[in-house]
C-alpha cells in the first residue's frame, strides 16, 4: 500500500467526504435526501451470460492461463494470466453494450501488449445492460477482489497483486474514471484502491454527456426549424437531415452540409469543445447518425433514473467563434425550448453508488486519459470538464491528458494505447509525471498541429498537419 493510499483510506473512514464540481455541473443532484427511492425500469430488467460465449484461448505464441465463468452477481467474466506474472493486475472495463438482454464479455484491445509484458487482466460483463455504471464500477471492483480465489478454483495459487490499475473505453471510461472517485470509494459495496486510472474516450464529464446530447438534438431541430416543442422529444430525423444536409453524413461518405447545418456544425463545435483540428471530420461522419439516434429523447437514461436529469437551461448556441451574441444567436438562443433538470435525479443514496456515479475530479492516484478530437459521441469537452474539476479539487496534478487525431470513438491504435499505459505505471512506480496536452487553452487546442504529439504517426488520415 502506498502512503496516498493510507491516507485516502484514514481519510475516507474518518469522515464523509465533501464534493465539489466546476466546468458544468454534472447535474448529479447536491440534496443529501435519500430517504426514499422511487421505482426505476432498470430494476425491472432481467439480464443473463450465455455461457457458451466466455471460453477463450490464449493467443498464438503465448503461455497463459485463461479462466472464465460467471459471479453469483450474474455477470460473466473472463481472467488471463501470463506465466511470466509480474504482479499487476490490469482490470478491463468495456463500453455501452446497448438494451439488449444477453450480457459480454469483451477482451481489452491491449491484450496481447498486456500479456506479453506479463500483466494479468481481468474483465466483467457486467451483470446489466444500459448505461449502468453504477453497476460496471461494482462489478468491476467484485471481479478485482476475487482474482485470487478465481486462480485458486483453477488449480493455481497466485499471491494478491501488489499493484492494480483499472483501464476502460467510453462508458467504460466513466466506470475507470468513477472508480477512483472519493465519492464511490466511500460509498461503493465493493471497495478497491486502484494505484491507477486509464479512462480512454470516457465519459469523463459525467453526466454532462446527457446535456450534450439533449444540446445536440435540440440544436439539430431548431436549426431545421422543425422544433423541439417537447421533451422528452419525438423527432423525424429524415426529415431533419434534408434540411441540414445535401448529403447526409454515414461511416462510408462523409456529409455535405447545407447553410443550415453549417449552423449546426459551427454550434456542435462550440458544444464540444471549441475550434479544434479534425473536429469537422467527426461532425461530418456516421456518429452524426448515432448521436441524433439517442440524445434527446428520454431524461431519464433509459430507465436508470426515474426522474429526468437533463437541462439546457445554461446552455448558450454559438454560431461562431465571437464571444460577443449576434442578433442571429440571440433569436436562436431566445427561441429554443429550454427544459429544466429534476435535482434529485441522481441524488446520493442511503446505501451504495449513485444510479450515475459522480466524476468530479476527486481523486488521489494518477490518473492518465486519451481522447479523440473529432469524438462526436463523447466529445473533447469531457476533458475540459474533467480537467477544471480537478483544478478545483486541488488534484490537476494527478491528471495528465492527451488528445488524438482520431475523428471516430475510441478508435485508438495498441501504440497509443500502450504508451500511454507504459507512463501511467512508470508514473505511479517512480513519481515522474508522463507529460500531457493542455486541453484548456483555446489558442492551444485550435493549432492545426494540436493532438500530434501523442497520435500514432501510422495513422491514416488527418497526420498531415503533423508532418515538419
Amino acid at each position: 500500500m502506498t502512503i496516498r493510499q493510507y491516507a485516502l483510506r484514514a481519510a475516507l473512514a474518518a469522515s464523509a467526504i465533501t464534493l465539489s464540481a466546476c466546468g458544468g455541473s454534472d447535474n448529479d443532484g447536491l440534496s443529501t435526501d435519500t430517504q426514499t427511492e422511487p421505482t426505476r425500469l432498470q430494476d425491472e430488467r432481467t439480464f443473463a451470460v450465455d455461457p457458451a460465449t466466455l471460453p477463450f484461448e490464449s493467443e498464438a505464441g503465448t503461455t497463459t492461463d485463461t479462466w472464465w465463468g460467471i459471479m453469483e452477481s450474474g455477470a460473466g467474466y473472463r481472467v488471463e494470466v501470463p506465466d511470466n506474472w509480474n504482479g499487476v493486475l490490469v482490470m478491463y472495463a468495456h463500453g455501452y453494450r446497448g438494451t439488449g438482454e444477453e450480457l459480454t464479455v469483451s477482451n481489452p484491445s491491449l491484450r496481447s501488449w498486456l500479456i506479453n509484458e506479463g500483466y494479468a487482466w481481468a474483465a466483467s460483463s457486467y451483470s446489466k445492460n444500459y448505461y449502468d455504471v453504477e453497476v460496471g464500477v461494482e462489478d468491476t471492483n467484485e471481479l478485482a477482489l476475487k482474482f485470487t480465489d478465481i486462480a485458486e478454483a483453477n488449480g493455481r495459487s497466485l499471491i494478491a497483486p501488489h499493484q492494480t490499475f483499472i483501464i476502460g473505453h467510453s462508458m467504460g471510461g466513466h466506470i475507470t474514471a468513477a472508480a477512483v472517485e472519493q465519492e464511490n470509494l466511500s460509498s461503493a459495496r465493493n471497495k478497491v484502491y486502484y494505484d491507477g486510472a486509464m479512462p480512454m474516450c470516457g465519459v469523463v464529464g459525467g453526466t454532462h454527456e446527457f446535456d450534450y446530447l439533449l444540446d445536440f438534438t435540440f440544436a439539430a431541430q431548431h436549426a431545421a426549424g422543425l422544433g423541439p416543442d417537447s421533451y422528452p422529444a419525438d423527432f423525424d430525423q429524415s426529415a431533419i437531415d434534408q434540411v441540414l444536409w445535401t448529403t447526409p453524413p454515414s461511416f462510408a461518405l462523409p456529409g455535405v452540409p447545407t447553410a443550415d447545418g453549417l449552423k449546426l456544425e459551427a454550434i456542435v463545435r462550440n458544444l464540444s469543445g471549441g475550434d479544434r483540428p479534425v473536429f469537422e471530420a467527426g461532425f461530418r461522419g456516421g456518429y452524426y447518425n448515432v448521436v441524433m439516434g439517442t440524445g434527446g429523447r428520454d431524461g431519464t437514461v433509459n430507465g436508470i433514473l426515474a426522474r429526468d436529469l437533463s437541462s439546457n437551461l445554461g446552455t448558450f448556441y454559438q454560431l461562431d467563434n465571437d464571444p460577443l451574441r449576434s442578433a442571429e444567436e440571440n433569436t436562436f438562443n431566445n427561441t429554443i425550448l429550454r427544459v429544466e433538470a429534476d435535482p434529485q435525479a441522481n441524488a446520493p443514496r442511503a446505501e451504495g453508488l449513485r444510479h450515475i456515479p459522480q466524476v468530479n475530479g476527486q481523486f488521489s492516484v494518477p490518473v492518465l486519459t486519451l481522447h479523440g478530437l473529432g469524438d462526436l459521441y463523447v466529445p473533447f469537452v469531457h476533458e475540459q470538464i474533467y480537467r477544471k474539476r480537478a483544478i478545483a479539487n486541488g488534484n490537476d496534478d494527478l491528471l495528465v491528458q492527451r488528445a488524438i487525431r482520431d475523428p471516430f470513438h475510441c478508435d485508438f491504435t495498441e501504440a497509443e494505447e500502450s504508451e500511454a499505459f507504459s507512463d501511467l505505471v512508470n508514473w505511479v512506480n517512480t513519481g515522474i509525471k508522463p507529460a500531457g496536452d493542455n486541453v484548456l487553452d483555446a489558442a492551444t487546442v485550435s493549432d492545426p498541429a494540436y493532438g500530434c504529439t501523442y497520435s500514432d504517426p501510422t495513422r491514416a488520415n488527418h497526420m498531415a498537419s503533423c508532418i515538419n
